[in-house]
């Protein structure tokens, strides 16, 4: 049995036991949370889609960790003009580990 969710902007494909990646969700380690934005459901052959939602569907997940990203550089330049610009980025994230799908 599995489940698309969506967090953080972004749909995953998880199952039992899956540890993922997702958007920074403010939640302490080790705190279990219930994801609700549950868009589809497989068991076995039986394929429920949500309508964008499937209602009492759940997933219950448990934060591992939270953590950054490797750093992202954005260079900026326009040839000619001597513009330049250099930055970076670190994106944050939460580490779920999926416990149990709810149908």
């Amino acid at each position: 049995m599995y489940a698309v969710i969506k967090t953080g902007g972004k749909q995953y494909k998880v199952a039992q036991g899956d540890v993922l990646r997702v958007e920074k969700i403010d939640a302490e380690p080790g705190q279990e949370i219930d994801i609700q934005e549950v868009l589809m459901l497989v068991s076995n052959d039986d394929v429920t889609v949500g309508t964008p939602l499937i209602q009492g569907a759940t997933v219950k997940a448990k934060v591992v960790e939270h953590g950054k990203a490797k750093k992202v550089i954005v260079f900026k330049k326009k040839r000619r003009k001597g513009y330049k610009v250099k930055r970076g980025h670190r994106q944050h994230y939460t580490t779920l580990e999926i416990q149990e799908v709810r149908a």
